[in-house]
């Protein structure tokens, strides 16, 4: 049995996750997964950690074909995702569709999570919607920063506060029991991110990670791709 290695931005973990199960079970070999911000995923792979395949967005795994650490004839695209906002389920679901009715929304939440602008492409977006609708100074003592969307959301769907607002990639939001998607940013602040897989220049199972990448990027995986949140071309 032979394992292979995946890095993957937090955005795909939900597909990664129905792939992984799919994968094992038909090749009989073990895949070790680790998800995580894309900066930190790059990271550990510039930093020497041994891998296979990985997931980022299509930036980060050009920068990676550039240092010739990622095959570029292996370069795939997912699909693109947008950022949403997400309250815990059972809450009342806040207006969100019009820049006045967003900006209200997060100067009246308790508490608004989102992923680590330092390392998260969702993070940097969140940061800049503060800043573009005018409120990042008086909403600073209110935001937490967690390590990916899907850390944010957990911590969202366990919270038992008062009107507390998850702002993250669509794909981080849907795939998560115990809270609710409101709805997309309005159209004026999505910066929608491109996700790609890449198989490692130097890895120790490249046949192994071209044939996850491909179930991932497969015609017929399509629909669980868009049911995640993923807009496909």
């Amino acid at each position: 049995m032979a394992v292979l290695r995946l890095l993957s931005a937090g955005a795909a973990q939900a597909v990664c996750e129905e792939v992984i199960a799919a994968f094992e079970r038909d090749t009989g070999h073990r895949v070790e997964a680790a998800y995580g911000a894309v900066g930190a995923m790059k990271a550990r792979m510039v930093g020497g950690e041994a891998v296979d395949a990985i997931i980022l967005s299509a930036q980060l795994i050009q920068d990676l074909v550039s240092a010739g650490m990622v095959a570029i004839s292996s370069v795939k695209d997912i699909g693109k995702v947008g950022t949403g906002v997400a309250v815990r389920a059972g809450t009342p679901l806040p207006e969100v569709r019009t820049r006045e009715a967003l900006r209200a929304n997060i100067l009246a939440a308790s508490i608004i999570v989102c992923p680590d602008p330092a390392t998260a492409t969702a993070g940097k977006i969140v940061m800049k919607l503060m800043e573009r609708l005018g409120v990042a100074s008086q909403v600073e003592d209110r935001m937490q920063f967690y390590p990916n969307g899907n850390a944010a959301m957990n911590w969202l769907s366990a919270s038992n506060g008062n009107f507390e607002l998850g702002i993250t990639q669509n794909t981080e939001i849907l795939p998560i029991k115990g809270v609710t998607f409101v709805g997309p940013l309005p159209d004026e602040f999505q910066m929608k991110t491109v996700y790609t897989a890449g198989i490692a220049a130097r890895g120790a199972q490249p046949e192994l990670a071209r044939d996850f990448i491909r179930r991932l990027t497969a015609p017929e995986f399509q629909p669980q791709l868009r049911a995640a949140g993923y807009e496909i071309d």
